[in-house]
């Protein structure tokens, strides 16, 4: 088959380098030119720089000849004669706190391509094509993008939905190995070639092949976000909550108690200042916009992407209210900026804001340590000269006053072990992701005060 992918993020990325590993012949079209240059390199570490996901360097660079990246639209518009489909990757980022999606650069591209298809085998448009939503979209999108395709005059084409559902740091493997494949489509026609397509995935009896309408698809993609953010905020403003309130208490073993039942199953029971990243906020946001505008209620939606916030509010103010900390004129080490490990990722970070949170307590300096998203970092985060970013994770601690524990890197896990040993002052350790819990006892006994997510104030015994 041959296969156009417009945006190069981590889902159209991911997605044309399995395809290619396939057998499809791929084109990835991207109007960021820097991250064109680095997909297209060939050179594995660049490309991973780029895009923090481990694997994908080994399989852009075994499948290149089949895949080709580019920011020139003529070689698009010359694909398009033998294309099979085309897969729209673009973002769906939410209109402030709105809850709408803002859909102005999948329109954008919607309406060029549509443009585009016109002028196809001569203007005769004589080859069938499929157009592909990927990205995450509103349920009756599928409607939306065929009304532009046909106002166009585009003819001889389809349009579905097929939703990734993958797994930041890990969505080389996700593509590469799904758990399940969603396709949403209007005709067999459609089915037909979306299983051409996803042959591998298709006959493979490890990988459930799921056949619906367009907008189940689409519904489904929202749904299972909403369902697996709901499933946190429970675990931090329940579960966790309660082992806060109550100082006998471990976070770890009520996690245990409550795993073994079959029924609950373990995804989720892990506590955390925050969830962030690009789907779980957005796409619940997205969901309660379209349930309240068609006049249904979205109470439990709403409180869900509440509960988050009061989480990291909550977390931040104990400082103060447990510990009696003053900000003012402290300096902060702020570990992981990052929304989670194994990501460059910084969407809907807690470290965004727990700087402006900083910032306006007037600290003196904040240090901030990351493996991978301190570019990130600096170039779409507070511009404040009173961040320093630094390499080695032990300078960053230095001289703080308090340690913000934000990110989950296990490389963080054994820092515990130096700053028992090595480290003479004793800052306040706020731990956001339980990351020192095996240490807290001799934290502790060391003087330290501790405020741990999931667990009561620790106050050193020295």
């Amino acid at each position: 088959m041959n296969l156009i992918y417009i945006g190069s993020g981590f889902v159209g990325a991911c997605s044309a380098g399995v395809a290619a590993s396939s057998g499809h012949k791929v084109l990835v079209y991207d109007i960021d030119e820097s991250k064109i240059n680095s997909l297209s390199s060939g050179d594995h570490d660049r490309i991973e720089a780029c895009l923090f996901e481990k694997g994908l360097g080994d399989l852009l660079t075994r499948n290149k000849d089949r895949i080709e990246f580019t920011t020139q639209y003529s070689k698009l518009d010359k694909f398009l004669d033998t294309a099979d489909a085309v897969f729209m990757c673009l973002p769906t980022p939410e209109v402030g706190e709105t809850g709408e999606s803002n859909l102005s650069y999948y329109f954008d591209a919607a309406e060029k391509l549509a443009i585009s298809l016109t002028r196809r085998n001569g203007g005769t448009q004589t080859k069938y094509v499929v157009v592909v939503n990927k990205s995450t979209v509103p349920i009756d999108m599928v409607n939306r993008t065929a009304d532009i395709l046909t106002k166009a005059g585009v003819n001889n084409f389809g349009v579905v939905s097929n939703p990734e559902f993958l797994v930041e740091g890990k969505a080389t493997e996700g593509s590469l190995r799904p758990d399940r494949v969603v396709v949403g489509a209007s005709s067999e026609r459609d089915f037909l070639v979306m299983r051409q397509i996803y042959q591998r995935f298709y006959d493979s009896p490890a990988v459930q092949y799921v056949e619906v309408n367009p907008q189940e698809a689409a519904a489904g993609k929202l749904l299972a976000n909403f369902y697996l953010f709901n499933r946190l905020a429970i675990c931090f403003d329940v579960i966790g909550r309660t082992c806060e309130a109550f100082p006998e208490l471990k976070f770890e073993h009520i996690r245990k108690i409550l795993t073994g039942d079959k029924r609950i199953g373990d995804w989720g029971f892990y506590d955390s200042l925050y969830a962030g990243g690009s789907c779980f906020i957005k796409d619940a946001r997205s969901l309660s916009h379209q349930l309240q505008t068609v006049g249904y209620g979205a109470e439990i939606i709403n409180e869900t992407y509440l509960a988050n916030k009061r989480q990291l509010e909550l977390f931040l103010a104990r400082a103060e209210k447990e510990a009696g900390f003053d900000w003012v004129g402290k300096t902060v080490c702020l570990l992981g900026l990052a929304f989670k490990r194994d990501t460059n990722d910084i969407r809907n970070s807690p470290s965004l804001l727990i700087a402006d949170f900083l910032l306006e307590k007037q600290v003196k300096q904040i240090k901030a340590h990351d493996l991978a998203a301190m570019e990130n970092f600096k170039k779409y985060g507070s511009k404040s000269e009173k961040i320093s970013f630094w390499d080695d994770p032990k300078e960053a601690v230095a001289g703080a006053d308090v340690i913000v524990i934000a990110s989950d890197w296990a490389q963080f896990r054994g820092l515990a072990d130096w700053v028992l040993s090595d480290y003479n002052g004793r800052p306040l350790i706020m731990d956001g992701r339980r990351m020192w819990q095996h240490c807290y006892f001799d934290l502790q006994k060391a003087g330290f005060n501790i405020i741990p997510v999931g667990g009561s104030f620790l106050k050193g015994d020295k």
